[in-house]
């Protein structure tokens, strides 16, 4: 099994920040995005990594930037490492497949999730009350049903250890302003609508995603950090799809599902992962790109 890469150290680039999984580093103009094998479940980092998933989220981001490339301007300014400023390109060999230079912009302060299929949290709300983020939706849905129409239901951006809350639309609102809040929400749901049709070609049914914005230097809406990776949705066969349960999936759903069985309170530290996990969920993220993508790690 291919070497993992956990974090990164380049002593001559000065560090923005580190997230769950990408080393962002300040090169000036613009910001370089390394996107490492660490792997978070319940929004905790797990100890070890996911061989080749820095390259399958970074492969499946570029595919998907220039897919919706006509729908929303996004952040990339170069792929290839002979492309980035020279300080950068001295750490060529972590840097090759698993990174992009993109522009700097100003992150907007919630998390655009889009649903298609009642999944996840949204469908423990519906059990309970009915709704989704508090948008009411038919009695009797089971879970996993296609939605009659996706819906936008935002989420705050938690520090790395906390988690995720969903939020009302109105709440959205209030963090981002009105307009700029229903402007990335019809972005989602365009980006989503053109995506889910495009995989449904490939095999894969799009459960749910979600996306981030920011706004550029002069104001512009643009699309950041990832696109439409196994890390950010819901990919489910669209072969043997039967709603009324859990649907097999090309994400991060088998190592959750995986979690779940152990005595684990979901707070760090996290449990150790067996090389059965490791070697799955690698093939799931791997299959998943070559589904969408055609791409196989041995392109790389």
């Amino acid at each position: 099994m291919k070497p993992t890469l956990l974090r990164t150290d380049f002593p001559d680039l000065p560090l923005h920040s580190r997230g769950k999984v990408r080393d962002i580093y300040d090169l000036g103009e613009h910001l370089l995005i390394v996107a490492t094998d660490r792997m978070s479940a319940f929004d905790v980092i797990m100890n070890e990594g996911i061989p080749w998933k820095g390259e399958v989220l970074t492969r499946l981001s570029r595919f998907w930037f220039e897919k919706m490339a006509a729908i929303v301007p996004n952040h990339v300014v170069a792929v290839t490492v002979n492309d980035f400023p020279a300080p950068a390109r001295r750490y060529r060999e972590q840097l090759e497949g698993r990174s992009m230079l993109v522009k700097k912009a100003r992150p907007l302060p919630v998390e655009c999730v889009v649903r298609g299929f009642l999944a996840g949290s949204g469908w423990k709300e519906y059990r309970q009350h009915g709704t989704v983020c508090g948008i009411p939706l038919p009695a009797g849905l089971r879970e996993s049903d296609r939605l009659s129409e996706a819906i936008f239901t935002p989420s705050t951006k938690a520090e790395i250890g906390q988690h995720d809350e969903n939020i009302p639309f109105s709440k959205a609102e209030e963090l981002c302003g009105g307009n700029l809040a229903a402007q990335v929400r019809d972005l989602t749901l365009a980006i989503y609508r053109k995506a889910f049709a495009l995989a449904e070609t490939k095999g894969i049914l799009i459960a749910d995603t979600k996306f981030e914005f920011g706004l550029a230097s002069d104001g512009t809406v643009i699309w950041i950090d990832e696109a439409l990776t196994p890390d950010s949705s819901r990919f489910w066969p669209k072969d043997g799809y039967q709603p009324g349960g859990p649907q097999p999936s090309f994400d991060k759903q088998f190592l959750r599902d995986y979690l779940e069985t152990l005595d684990w309170n979901k707070q760090a530290p996290p449990p150790p992962l067996t090389a059965e996990i490791i070697r799955k969920t690698s093939e799931k993220y791997r299959e998943a790109l070559q589904r969408l993508t055609g791409i196989k790690v041995e392109d790389f």
